[in-house]
């Protein structure tokens, strides 16, 4: 049996009622939901069973059966009664048994979380009731989380596909077994088109064949669930993601498993969906970090793809128009097979023309350059819309004394509280805290308390009073939280491409696969707060974010810009960017981090713990570090000295890390194989928690 514990190892359980296992029959248990014995089920290999852990009961699943036991007799406990619901097969369990043995957790603490939450609950009356509503799948038509979606604007396309899309579609349903591809395209040049073709194809080959479609952000599931739905009227299209309501997601998993849904859109924890006729798997916007969980098991649903379709023996798409480096240099070593899409898919497409505004000699005045301010003039001038980027929400990122130079400073962490004009508090963007601006300075009861820097917030305001007839809309995580979040940001989405606003504002959120038709124009404003970043992908993901927003521009064939204002106007990525070169940008930045051994060329872990002081949460990584003595699997690794993280005081809570570096894989997990055991031998004396990344995305 394996349980969300955090051991290594399956734990062995008596069969209740009945002899040991033989030649993997057991006898039948009974059903947990009916509370009587069961004749007809038999507990078997992906069985959910009530399972005593300690001086509670939980969820687990049956994992294999033996006749014996390394254990006493008398130290094995009894297996509780079989969970109605479904029996998870063998691939399913092998990705979950992959994922603990990579990231170094417990396969339970894998595979559990990866259950909808109503199918790991332990059944009461009520939920059993849910759980076999939920079994029993939905009626025919769209599901549950399906239904309610309208086709939006700009999805359905009806031009035909160029010769190099056809091509790429015929690669991936002629590939035959596991074949890694990097789909490679700019910004408008119909990869979607290549996944729906794709997906077309090997559904029409086979009964019952299904595919998985996974993408960064809930947001972006509604456009494309509208779009799946109108392409694939004869097929079930079923959403799966955390903003579901538990039944929701229950049904829409259980009709993966059943074979019901042919095709799965979902966001990253979607990869450990039971699907057991999967033919295909697409990650859109692979380099995008949302594909990589921060909570729990810290796992790269991208990688994960990749190792499923290994183990179902079938084709994976990754594709990107800035693919991450790694996946970049996988393509160009031969180990996945590029296709490249050169052109936009539309003939009205256009390429924007990409500009930097020098800030030396154009300063903002409330955000916004004289050059910007001419271009937006001319965009509302022709009646066409205007979008502006900056990936800083609030009104500004810190408040400050205008007489003593106090800065609002969150309490709890070492970063400040960013100022929130809206609803009149302070906030930080970290760790949560927030309180209402204060009438007067703390130190010195000055009245005059200023912004200082830009916001979303800020920017919208300066927009509304220099276009104050221009219909202005502001998108970001602060008015699409909540309740109603998603439908506010649905509204603001709908509106804009029906015309009904001429300027948009917004963070990252606007950035990401939607299909502007009327903007030809692009603002882009702060963009050098990510060129200085200390963190060594920060060029990469920069020049990923400019690429993305500069794909809103021109989609309907007009002509377009984007102004990206700056004070390093001759920087190489800016370059590389005006000529929408990715692949020069790439090169360089794969030789500057095999110069730096950074990855891809070496192999990275981060051991990390939190503490109340800093010397508690570095002394338990230096005692760690020293662990390494004596083993012979050090001499192939690195450890770098035990430093502050980059944020280092969150939520009243010191935090540390340790660097593990190795030129091979293999090297990097047989150390950590052999020193984690030790490592959790120490417990966390000293510390209030510690916890181990493989393949950290910021260090």
């Amino acid at each position: 049996m394996i349980v969300d514990v955090p051991i290594t190892q399956p734990l062995d359980y008596r069969l209740a009622d009945g002899p040991p296992a033989v030649d993997g029959k057991p006898p039948a248990a009974p059903n947990a939901a009916e509370g009587r014995a069961a004749s007809a089920t038999q507990i078997e290999v992906g069985s959910l069973c009530a399972v005593p852990v300690g001086k509670r009961r939980q969820v687990g699943i049956v994992v294999g059966f033996a006749p014996h036991s390394e254990l006493e007799d008398s130290r094995l406990r009894t297996l509780g009664p079989r969970i109605a619901g479904p029996t998870l097969g063998g691939n399913w369990l092998e990705l979950c048994r992959f994922a603990a043995e990579y990231y170094h957790f417990g396969w339970g603490e894998v595979a559990l979380p990866a259950l909808p939450p109503l199918l790991r609950r332990l059944p009461t009356a009520r939920s059993a009731r849910a759980s076999a509503a939920a079994a029993q799948g939905a009626p025919s038509g769209q599901s549950a989380a399906s239904a309610g979606l309208p086709a939006l604007p700009g999805l359905v396309r009806g031009h035909a596909l160029r010769a190099e899309q056809q091509a790429a579609i015929g690669a991936i349903a002629d590939s035959g077994g596991f074949a890694p591809f990097l789909l490679f395209g700019v910004t408008g040049s119909g990869k979607t088109d290549v996944y729906l073709g794709a997906i077309e194809r090997i559904l029409a080959r086979s009964d019952g064949a299904q595919a998985l479609l996974l993408v960064p952000e809930i947001n972006l599931t509604p456009q494309l669930h509208a779009r799946l739905c109108e392409r694939f009227a004869r097929h079930r299209v079923i959403s799966l993601h955390s903003g579901l309501a538990p039944r929701e997601r229950a049904l829409a998993w259980v009709q993966a498993h059943g074979g019901q849904a042919q095709i799965i859109l979902g966001t990253r924890t979607a990869v450990f969906a039971s699907i057991p006729r999967l033919r295909l798997i697409v990650v859109d916007e692979e380099h995008d970090s949302s594909f990589k969980s921060h909570g729990g098991v810290p796992f790269s649903a991208r990688d994960l793809a990749v190792k499923r379709a290994q183990l179902e023996a079938i084709p994976v798409v990754l594709g990107s128009a800035t693919p991450s480096l790694e996946t970049w240099h996988q393509a160009q070593c031969g180990r996945y097979r590029l296709l490249e899409l050169a052109q936009r898919a539309s003939t009205e497409g256009a390429v924007p023309v990409i500009e930097t505004i020098d800030l030396r000699r154009f300063p903002a005045e409330q955000g916004l350059s004289a050059p910007l301010r001419a271009a937006l003039d001319l965009t509302l001038a022709r009646g066409e819309q205007a979008l502006i980027f900056i990936n800083r929400r609030g009104f500004a990122p810190v408040l400050r004394c205008a007489a003593c130079e106090w800065l609002s400073k969150c309490p709890r962490c070492d970063t400040f509280a960013a100022y929130h004009k809206v609803g009149a508090t302070l906030r930080c963007h970290h760790c949560g805290w927030s309180k209402r601006v204060p009438a007067a300075c703390p130190d010195c009861g000055n009245q005059d308390l200023q912004g200082v820097g830009q916001g979303t917030q800020r920017v919208e305001e300066s927009v509304r009073q220099t276009w104050p007839q221009a219909r202005i809309a502001r998108i970001d995580r602060d008015n699409t939280q909540g309740a109603r979040g998603a439908s506010r940001a649905g509204a603001a989405f709908d509106a804009v491409h029906a015309g009904a606003v001429d300027i948009l504002v917004g963070t990252q959120m606007i950035t990401k696969g939607h299909d502007f038709r009327r903007v030809s124009t692009v603002g882009v404003l702060n963009a050098d707060a990510q060129l200085v970043a200390a963190d060594f992908r920060a060029p990469e993901r920069l020049f990923a974010v400019l690429m993305q927003v500069a794909g809103r521009a021109g989609r309907a064939g007009q002509a377009s810009r984007v102004l990206i204002q700056t004070r390093y106007p001759q920087h190489p990525l800016f370059a590389a960017l005006a000529r929408h070169s990715f692949g020069e940008f790439a090169q360089e930045q794969v030789e500057e981090r095999r110069a730096a051994r950074m990855p891809p060329f070496v192999h990275l872990a981060l051991l990390t713990s939190a503490a109340r002081t800093m010397e508690q949460a570095l002394e338990f990584l230096r005692r760690c570090a020293a662990l390494q003595e004596g083993l012979p699997q050090a001499q192939a690794v690195t450890l770098f000295d035990a430093v502050p993280m980059p944020l280092a005081r969150l939520a009243s809570e010191s935090r540390g890390q340790l660097l593990v570096e190795s030129r091979r894989r293999s090297d990097l997990h047989a150390f950590l194989d052999a020193w984690l055991p030790l490592v959790r031998a120490l417990g966390s004396r000293g510390v209030l928690r510690w916890g181990i990344e493989v393949d950290p995305q910021a260090i």
